[in-house]
């Protein structure tokens, strides 16, 4: 979804892709609902000699509105992603200037997930994962976040049986 195969190193799969959830866009569809409402009446409603200025400055208005509180929005949650490989956390979020993070598996010392009441609601929740860095990297808003738990615990289980048999020379 968010890495293309190119940017994955050689032999590195990915174990799940995500966006963050769609709960981001609740508000903005109801605001895009409410401002079509505003719209509808606003023209409806205008005197006859107030238009059609009165309906060009309110169409300006609404479309100033809908670029900041529903477009803008909806970019941000188009372009932020989770991807998790059988190597690393990837993070990539932005509309124009992108910021990615990359957290080698190898790094991870902890492993945790929050959900208030209405993320468990939504099905989804924050991911935390500690570093010994002491420098968590906090992932907001990840979708079926109990699933990614499991994954990136198994991934770094699945590492620490790998050295254990490498050091007991199985």
């Amino acid at each position: 979804m968010a890495i293309s195969k190119d940017q994955l190193g050689s032999d590195e799969t990915i174990v799940t892709s995500v966006r963050t959830h769609a709960k981001a866009l609740i508000a903005p569809a109801i605001i895009l609902i409410v401002l079509g409402a505003v719209v509808g009446l606003g023209i409806a409603f205008f005197p006859l000699d107030w238009q059609p200025w009165a309906n060009y400055v309110l169409i300006a208005l609404a479309l100033i509105v809908f670029i900041w509180l529903v477009l803008i929005p909806f970019l941000r949650w188009m372009t932020s992603t989770y991807t998790i490989t059988d190597r690393r956390i990837i993070t990539r979020k932005g509309i124009i200037n992108k910021v990615g993070h990359d957290l080698p598996l190898r790094r991870i010392n902890n492993v945790n997930y929050e959900r208030s009441l209405t993320d468990r609601m939504l099905g989804c929740g924050t991911l935390i994962l500690e570093t010994a860095a002491g420098q968590p990297l906090t992932l907001p808003d990840v979708p079926k976040v109990e699933r990614v738990h499991v994954a990136i615990t198994e991934l770094l289980f699945s590492d620490d049986r790998d050295n254990d048999r490498r050091e007991l020379g199985e």
